[in-house]
This record gives C-alpha cells, structure tokens and sequence, in this order.
C-alpha cells in the first residue's frame, strides 16, 4: 500500500479527470488541479473543498513544459500524479487539417511527456513517486474517423512501457496506465469534427466514476496497466485475432455507434481553446448501453468460426 498525501490531477476540470480529483477529494488528500480552464477549474475547486479537500489549482495547458512546474510548487512535493489531460478530433485523416491533427498529437502525446519529465524529476528528488496515465482501448485498436487520437494513445503506451523500464532503479517510482473503453464524458462533444456528424462513445458505456475509481485504487497499489471495461479484451481479441474479420466490421459499426445522427459543420471544437462555460462536466450526458458488448460477442463468433473452418 503506497501512502498518498499530495496528488496532482491534469485533466482536472472535466470527464474522468474531475471525477478522479472528486473520488480523492472525498479520501482527505491535498490535491493540485491542472487544466487549461479557470472558471471550471475554479468549480470544481469549490466541489472538492466542499467535500473536505484542501486544494490548490494551476491553470496550465500540457503543452506548455514550463507551466507545469507550478504544480511540484504547490505544497512542495506531489506523491501521486494522475495525466488524464486530452483533445481528440472526428473525421477522415484526409480531412482533418493539419494543424488540427498535429495539435491533438502534440496535447495528447508530447504534452504527456512534458507531464512525465516534471513528475518524474519531483520523484526522483524524494525517492518515491506514482506517476498514472489515462490511456484507451484505442492505444490497442484502431477505429475510423479517430486518427489523430488513435496515434497519440498508441504512442502513450509505448511512452509508458519505456518509462517503466527506465524506473527500474527506483522501487518507489510507478509508472501506470488506466485504459478505459467507452466512458461517458464531454470529450466528444466537445472534440474538433470533420466527420459531418457529432461523435458518441459507442457502447458498452462506462461512467468516469467507474475509471476514477479504478484510478485511485491504482494509486494505493500502483499496477502497471489497469483496464476499464467488459468487453475491451473481446474487441483486442478481435483486432489481433482476426485483423481482416475486424477491419470489415469496424467501418459500419463506427458509423452507427461511434457517430451520432446530429449533423455538424466543420470547427475545431476545444483542440485549440478551452471549451465553452458549462460545456466542461463530469459526464456527457450519454446513457449506459450494453450494445457493444453483443458487437463484441458477434466478433468473437467470427473468430471461432475461421479457426474451425481453418482446422478442417
């Protein structure tokens, strides 16, 4: 068991980030929110403080490295660092511009490792330290319509794998993963889309209580990669498996659960900016759904039914 005393949230002021900096709020730990967005982090200070917690907010963006040394400076030390800060964008590769694609890479990807140079130089100076990235069941498939997103979580886990073994020396220093599936957050809604249509997290849905809680028990015992939801090892399955099976049915299926019937013109969403007043939350309003569990299932028959065709 890893004691927890100060921990640092960036990501803080929407999803899964601010229901991980509430569920520690309610465990009596100093927390330090890092976001880009000083009214909702404002909001969400009162939240925590209201539940006991004593806190301390930096309004910072990931891709700026210097910022983030006012978050080490808060109470002096952090012990736990949960990164959850992250942009995506919906729309053909060739239709996504470049400056939009480039930037979800550099927010979700190099402003990860910004976050992982700070934390990991705070650590080594005490000697101890857990260090919790928010991945995706997209760092080990692939969807349509998501490939900016899609690179920068693929390239995450191989950020995460590097660091753990450049850790090895340290005993006390963690390096962790926690990758969801789907999770009902404003991410989005709120994502650039060149897609026509406002994407959705297809189903099976999961709350970001659900992934908070995973979160904070990873804190208190540091594993190395954590993953949120039923069906995410059958869709893996699936993608090694099967890859022809999977890229036939990928498409279609993105396009009816990934992507909403709303209709929306091209914009940038909150890859450049913050979002909107009242547009950051803890959920998207989205409703459970066990749907793709049965995707899953019909993917996994289609992996059997090649192996027995294949052992005749």
């Amino acid at each position: 068991m890893v004691a927890v005393g100060v921990v640092a949230v960036t990501g803080a002021s929407s999803g899964v980030g601010r229901a991980t900096v509430l569920a520690f709020a309610r465990t009596g730990v100093r927390l330090i929110l890092v976001s880009r967005s000083e009214p909702a982090l404002r909001e969400v200070a009162a939240e925590c403080r209201a539940l006991g917690a004593t806190v301390r907010v930096v309004v910072a963006d990931v891709i700026h490295a210097e910022a983030l040394t006012a978050v080490v400076d808060s109470f002096g030390r952090v012990d736990v660092w949960v990164h959850t800060a992250a942009v995506m964008a919906y729309g053909r590769f060739e239709d996504v511009p470049a400056d939009v694609f480039d930037r979800v890479v550099t927010t979700d990807l190099l402003g990860a490792a910004n976050v992982a140079r700070v934390a990991l130089a705070c650590f080594r100076r005490q000697g101890s330290g857990t260090l919790i990235f928010g991945g995706s069941l997209l760092g080990t498939v692939v969807t349509p319509y998501t490939s900016s997103y899609v690179t920068s979580k693929w390239g995450l886990r191989a950020l995460v794998r590097a660091l753990r073994l450049e850790t090895r020396d340290a005993p006390d220093i963690h390096v962790c993963l926690v990758s969801p599936g789907a999770v009902d957050t404003p991410i989005y809604r709120n994502a650039a889309n060149f897609a026509g249509r406002i994407g959705r997290p297809p189903p099976p849905i999961d709350s970001p209580e659900k992934v908070a809680a995973a979160i904070v028990r990873c804190a208190r015992r540091p594993r190395g990669t954590v993953t949120v939801g039923l069906a995410n090892r059958l869709i893996q399955f699936g993608f090694v498996a099967t890859p022809a099976l999977y890229d036939v049915l990928v498409g279609p299926l993105m396009r009816v659960a990934g992507l909403s019937r709303e209709r929306v013109g091209p914009h940038d969403g909150n890859v450049f900016v913050p979002a909107p007043p009242g547009a950051e939350a803890v959920r998207g309003g989205r409703k459970r759904s066990w749907a793709g569990a049965a995707v899953a299932g019909v993917t996994l028959a289609g992996v059997l039914s090649v192996r027995r065709r294949t052992k005749r």
